[in-house]
């Protein structure tokens, strides 16, 4: 059985803590910015072990959009490999948990749509678009 390995980031610790500690009702939103954010649960690529990671809620219908952004950074977020290995995650939504299978989007027409739902949601990552030289990935997940 995987055993859960906490970021080693501690905002994100304690943000998971605080979200999931409380059943979803407390820590729902990314820090300072007052926009809601899901816990997405899957396995690390490399250790086996179970990651969470707080996430911009972005949602597509009964589908979440994940977007790999790390603020701009030059590199990709860890979780972004972890999916690429495996695509069965859960996500946590305030106190509803979805067990669920992402894709990264490769189809230029379905990542334009999702990257204009995920600006919707989060007027950063279009800054962050432009901060970065490499391609920001973009998941879906949808229910299995």
């Amino acid at each position: 059985m995987a055993v859960y390995m906490p970021s080693p980031r501690e905002w994100v610790r304690n943000q998971v803590a605080l979200y999931e500690g409380s059943g979803g009702t407390e820590g729902l939103t990314l820090r300072d910015t007052g926009l809601p954010v899901v816990i997405v649960t899957n396995r690390g690529n490399k250790t086996g072990a179970i990651r969470k990671t707080p996430l911009m809620r972005v949602v597509d219908g009964a589908n979440y959009v994940l977007v790999g952004s790390k603020g701009g950074a030059p590199e990709n977020p860890e979780w972004v490999y972890n999916l690429r290995a495996d695509q069965d995650v859960e996500i946590r939504d305030k106190a509803e948990v979805f067990k669920m299978r992402v894709r990264e989007i490769v189809d230029e027409a379905e990542l334009d749509r999702l990257w204009e739902i995920a600006i919707e949601a989060y007027p950063p990552y279009a800054d962050y678009k432009l901060k970065t030289a490499r391609t920001i990935h973009v998941f879906l997940a949808e229910p299995i």
